[in-house]
């Protein structure tokens, strides 16, 4: 059976505002229903909130949120012989974004704050602080890939 075909990423525009193309991924995966600019309302406003309560900038902050929550490994599963084993895998920068942003937009989500950007804002300085729910998920991952360090070397077949 072969492998289906790889296709070029698309590529993928900057926000208006900052001009920067992690900013406009991560609106992206926010946005619901083909909604941007509803989307980049909860981001901005978002982004409002934590400069009020940080007296920072907002933008540096959600860059260093998003470095907090990247995990450096996953777990995958390989099937050996005829058991499946689960194997710790390091993860290439663009998946690591890519999961960092869904863990701190699944995470404000869950929160139970009135609206989306307050949630999301709590979230951001969350995970700016080392704490949060998304920085528990990624050491809940590290946890779990270190439980299964293997070496994983694969047999030749005869």
């Amino acid at each position: 059976m072969r492998k289906s075909k790889v296709y070029k990423k698309h590529p993928v525009q900057p926000d208006p505002v900052y001009n920067d193309l992690i900013v406009g991924k991560f609106v992206n995966h926010l946005m619901r229903d083909g909604e941007k600019l509803v989307a980049f309302k909860i981001f901005y406003r978002a982004l409002d909130i934590v400069e009020e309560k940080t007296k920072k900038n907002g933008l540096d902050i959600f860059m260093k949120a998003l470095e907090n929550v990247a995990p450096s490994v996953e777990i995958k599963r390989r099937r050996v012989g005829g058991s499946t084993s689960q194997v710790s895998v390091d993860i290439r920068p663009c998946r690591a974004k890519f999961l960092s942003m869904t863990f701190i937009i699944k995470c404000a989500a869950k929160r139970s704050e009135k609206t989306m950007p307050v949630k999301l804002a709590n979230e951001i300085i969350a995970a700016y602080n080392g704490e949060g729910e998304a920085v528990k998920k990624k050491e809940e991952i590290h946890k779990m890939a270190s439980s299964n360090k293997q070496n994983f070397v694969p047999t030749k077949s005869r």
